[in-house]
């Protein structure tokens, strides 16, 4: 069978094209992210008739909390009743619960699961392709995936790896590694659900496919770009896992940088996998490595009294940098990166501030800078997501008074959205069709450890800040002369 598609007309699908007949195998079926995204969004597809005409869905996870399939058709449906909008009661329920099966698997014994498996093919007919879905902690990844080449179920088949891709650049190394032995690069697909979102999606038909933008895309009209994502919800629980991550490795290098990839980088050739991921490899080659005076790293208070933080952590909640991609595009502008935990608000948003016009004919009044007035292109890809673009304009009245306006376009009301999908979704469908558009690359993920190197090998101390604040006070640094464009400006 063929590996991923590069000849896809476009990222993230073939314009409507039905994948082949397939299984899937979930590994860590029992699991938190099944639960809330996978098993759901497998569903949604089903119901909207995106997956293939013939499927079967195998879950795995380990003998001791394997199910039976009855129980596990039962936890899937009460999944879905509590994590998505379309329950149980769709006509769609009963073909996709007859699809279900459950396998035990441990590395040591493979028989239940291999069983399954020819049980599904069997069912499905013909030479079904095969998808492995590695929802399952980092350090199972080489185990599983080693599993699957010692039993033989590699050959043909695509894998979807989550992340963290690694902690530093060593352990993304041993990571690739581990899994290169198994599967070949156009067989794995790391999955970074922001990329699956509609609206980082549209920022490449913003820029490309407008000659309003582009041609100002560039350090001659930008002054800088802030990437955006903070979050009103603490640790829900997760304060074991946080504690060996903190909000570099959990936000920063998964979801921002790769935002600034598309942001960043130059048109590609064609919207295909490979022409779309050489351009983002090209950013992130060139970013120069993170400067430590260019970090704050933060910790509310109150994360110390955690269950399952250790006593004097220095484990950081909240992280603000700039970085800086040095090439000719983008050579002297700043990228500020903002996330972290129990802050004033949760959004997603990205911020390109232009540069003031040469001739500054009209009084700024009480504005400090020309930023503060606006002169913003705003990318709010929160689900649904909007656009924004802030500029001055005069105040009606005998006087050149000026005021901020905004032009804005919104998802919601400008496009049917009845049919939306998930990052998750989009992306699941995305590998059974092969499309390894906007999944990321060894290569990349690699550099993006180098870069961090510095930050991860000395990190500067961390700093308190208050609950429902935006991080301590030492972050209106990082940006200087210009301020964060969060809290919104009037």
């Amino acid at each position: 069978m063929a590996g991923a598609g590069e000849g896809h007309a476009r990222p993230g699908g073939s314009g409507g094209a039905r994948p082949d007949d397939h299984v899937v195998v979930l590994f860590g079926a029992t699991g938190d992210l099944a639960q809330r995204k996978l098993l759901p969004g497998l569903f949604h597809l089903a119901a909207s008739g995106l997956l293939p005409e013939r499927y079967r869905i195998v879950g795995a996870a380990p003998a001791a909390v394997a199910l039976s399939d009855a129980d596990f058709s039962d936890h899937a449906r009460a999944t879905f009743a509590a994590h998505v909008i379309t329950k149980p009661t769709d006509p769609a329920w009963a073909g996709f619960e007859a699809s279900l099966s459950f396998a035990a698997a441990d590395p040591e014994d493979t028989s239940a699961l291999l069983a399954t498996l020819a049980a599904a093919e069997r069912a499905v007919g013909g030479t079904p392709r095969r998808l492995f879905h590695l929802a399952v902690p980092p350090p199972a990844f080489p185990s599983v995936v080693a599993m699957l080449g010692a039993a033989g179920l590699a050959e043909g088949a695509r894998v979807i790896v989550e992340k963290p891709f690694g902690t530093d650049l060593a352990s993304a190394r041993a990571l690739n590694a581990a899994i290169h032995e198994v599967f070949d690069e156009s067989q794995v697909f790391r999955i970074d659900h922001f990329l699956g979102k509609e609206s980082v999606d549209n920022i490449l038909a913003l820029r490309f496919a407008n000659g309003l933008f582009e041609p100002i895309w560039n350090r001659e009209h930008v002054a800088y770009v802030q990437v955006d994502v903070p979050e009103t919800l603490g640790l829900e629980g997760r304060a074991a896992f946080y504690e060996g991550t903190g909000a570099f490795r959990d936000m920063v290098a998964t979801h921002l940088l790769q935002v600034l990839g598309f942001v960043a980088m130059e048109p590609p050739v064609t919207l295909t996998a490979k022409s779309l991921r050489d351009e983002t490899a090209k950013v992130f080659e060139a970013m120069a490595p993170v400067e430590l005076h260019d970090v704050v790293r933060g910790q509310y208070v109150g994360y110390l009294d955690e269950p399952g933080v250790a006593p004097g952590s220095t484990t950081e909640t909240f992280v603000a940098l700039r970085v800086m991609v040095d090439n000719w595009r983008w050579h002297g502008v700043p990228f500020f990166l903002r996330t972290g935990k129990c802050l004033a608000e949760s959004r997603q948003v990205v911020t390109i501030g232009f540069r003031q016009p040469t001739l500054r004919m009209f009084d700024l009044g009480t504005r400090q800078s020309w930023s503060d007035a606006g002169n913003e292109l705003v990318i709010d890809f929160q689900d649904p997501g909007s656009i924004s673009a802030r500029f001055l304009a005069k105040e009606p009245g005998p006087a050149m008074r000026l005021g901020t306006a905004a032009m804005t376009f919104a998802y919601d009301s400008s496009f049917a959205t009845a049919n939306d999908l998930e990052g998750y979704e989009r992306l699941i469908l995305d590998a059974m069709l092969g499309d390894q558009s906007l999944f990321t690359r060894a290569d990349g993920i690699e550099r993006i450890w180098e870069v961090a190197a510095p930050l991860l090998e000395s990190p500067p101390p961390v700093e308190p800040y208050a609950r429902g604040s935006w991080g301590p006070a030492a972050i209106r640094r990082i940006p200087a002369p210009h301020g964060w464009h969060l809290p919104e400006r009037p």
